[in-house]
């Protein structure tokens, strides 16, 4: 059953990105832009206390939030199963993640991933280059000639 209900909700993510009227490639190299230019310098390290949410990038690049409002972009190089796991884990020490040591988890069966750049995301300026990217030029329709009494 679960297995059935889990192919439903495929197909019908398959079937609503059709729909869309931006390309996949194109709407992600949109979100790969948006937290490349809210990402700051380069660091060794963050504290992580717990994983808020995450959002895959490409197979060697992620964003995790560790709260609502403070996010990092991970690079990982080519990680299996990143663009496709349903949950990652991430290993840290004395609730410290650090790159060239620390890996990002994407289930098992795949080996890990190691983080070889971590780059702090300003959240607020993400947002704003997202409101940008969805704005959209309104154009007045023709009026279609309606005939009188409709």
């Amino acid at each position: 059953m679960f297995r059935t209900a889990s192919w439903v909700v495929v197909v019908l993510a398959m079937a609503m990105s059709a729909c869309s009227s931006v390309p996949y490639a194109q709407r992600v190299a949109q979100r790969q832009a948006a937290y490349a230019a809210a990402a700051g310098a380069p660091v060794r390290s963050f504290h992580f206390y717990e994983l808020y949410s995450w959002e895959p990038l490409s197979d060697g690049q992620l964003a995790v939030y560790t709260q609502a409002n403070r996010a990092w972009l991970l690079d990982v190089g080519t990680c299996p199963n990143l663009e496709f796991a349903n949950a990652i884990g991430l290993t840290s020490f004395a609730n410290e993640v650090s790159m060239n040591f620390d890996k990002v988890l994407t289930g098992r069966g795949y080996p890990p991933c190691f983080i070889t750049k971590i780059r702090p995301v300003d959240v607020a300026r993400l947002k704003l280059e997202q409101q940008a990217q969805r704005k959209i030029d309104a154009e007045s329709r023709e009026q279609d000639s309606v005939p009188a009494g409709r």
